[in-house]
């Protein structure tokens, strides 16, 4: 398969061509063109439209990698909703149409001019974003880049502004509460055998796309959803099988905020309270690691830590109101993601949109060119527990409705002329 950056253009491209047909459907101007000046506003049409649907209203993803599997799978080709949370309006306005930060064809070569800089603006949306929602965001740690460039993720937001977050033997508590698991949630196993190995066609079934043997002894480590876990535990050769929990032992310098006064784990992480607009936060030497990217680089202040103080813009602080909306990101596949717990807070200004929809979905690993197709996932919704069904068949019929009535009305068209 071409690599993601060239099918989500090809899918721009493919809506610009929709938007270039109606402009030859819906046309009634009446005067004359000649054929060059037709296509060449025909084109331009199409463009324009086409950029306006996929800066304000939706936009074209794939899904490159397995962070949020079962929930969503690598090949998955999904359209995000610019207006549930409000579009942005384009920071770097003078870009190369359908292109993201690079031009097509090339690896580095800049897709946009920084002439033209807008501040951080959005359109008013349908809603806010709720714990659980799927969303695609600009990655924060791209300081290189402006924010609207920066490369896209995709993760389950799981704390919104306001909220404490905690992890607890892999189980994730917001305000104190266990949210909610999303149905196709993964975790990493340990599985005991009685020596013998597992038939790796029958794993292929159930869809076990990770994990190897890591001893001659019949020890197996797999990431499981729940529901495959429970079907290992039947197997015959399996003596016992165990959900792998990291323990807060010691300081671990990758996970954020990188502060070796904090002995967290990727399974026990935490409290951490999520920055929230207008909201004052207290500050001190226990916790500025924790927020001082958020001052710094997202807020655009000056922080300095001397003489046992906190200085901001260099005057002495003891709290922080910030200005903007943060966000905590994590996989659905728990133990193979990397989400907030290694790189922080996800600034509203960076987030790009909900995903909603699954059009295509491609198994790249299948044998057999009509394995290939996941039929079973095309056309199905996103939600804050997984996918739906596919609607497949009513949407060929939707399709077949939509090319039927235009056929009729280019034909009757025809006999009026």
């Amino acid at each position: 398969m071409a690599n993601n950056k060239t099918v989500n253009i090809a899918m721009d491209i493919f809506v610009g061509v929709i938007t270039l047909g109606l402009y030859f459907l819906l046309k009634k101007s009446n005067t004359k063109k000649s054929k060059s000046r037709e296509w060449i506003d025909a084109i331009l049409f199409a463009v324009i439209a086409a950029t306006i649907i996929r800066t304000f209203l939706m936009e074209a993803f794939t899904i490159p990698t397995s962070s949020m599997e079962k929930t969503l799978l690598i090949g998955d080709f999904l359209f995000v909703s610019k207006v549930s949370y409000g579009p942005r309006v384009p920071n770097t306005p003078l870009s190369f149409p359908f292109a993201h930060h690079t031009l097509p064809l090339t690896d580095s070569v800049k897709s946009y001019l920084e002439w033209i800089k807008l501040p951080y603006m959005r359109l008013p949306g349908l809603g806010k974003i709720k714990n659980n929602d799927v969303v695609v965001f600009n990655y924060p740690m791209e300081d290189f880049r402006p924010v609207d460039k920066q490369e896209n993720y995709i993760k389950r937001c799981v704390g919104i502004a306001g909220d404490i977050l905690q992890v607890k033997d892999g189980v994730l508590w917001i305000n104190n509460v266990p949210l909610e698991k999303p149905e196709k949630m993964q975790h990493k196993y340990h599985v005991k055998t009685d020596g013998t190995d597992f038939n790796t066609k029958r794993l292929e079934e159930m869809n076990i796309t990770e994990g190897s043997k890591i001893s001659n002894q019949g020890d197996f480590e797999l990431t499981l959803t729940p529901e495959n876990a429970e079907k290992i535990k039947e197997f015959a050769n399996v003596s016992s099988i165990t959900k792998e929990v990291a323990k807060a032992e010691r300081y671990i310098g990758y996970l954020f905020p990188d502060d070796t006064t904090n002995k967290w784990s990727v399974d026990n992480y935490g409290p951490i309270v999520i920055p929230k607009k207008d909201v004052a936060m207290k500050l001190n030497l226990a916790n500025i690691a924790i927020y001082k990217r958020v001052i710094e680089v997202y807020e655009q202040n000056t922080v300095e830590i001397k003489d046992s103080g906190i200085y901001i813009n260099s005057q002495k602080a003891d709290s922080y109101t910030f200005k903007m909306d943060y966000y905590w990101m994590m996989g659905d596949n728990r133990h193979n993601s990397a989400d907030s717990r290694f790189w922080g807070f996800v600034p509203e200004d960076h987030i790009v949109g909900k995903a909603v929809f699954v059009w295509l979905s491609l198994n790249n690993t299948a044998n057999s060119i009509f394995n290939k197709i996941r039929f079973n996932r095309m056309f199905s919704f996103i939600n804050d527990k997984g996918i739906s069904k596919s609607y497949l068949p009513h949407g060929i019929l939707l399709i077949g409705l939509i090319w039927g009535s235009s056929y009729l009305y280019r034909r009757r068209k025809v006999q009026k002329a």
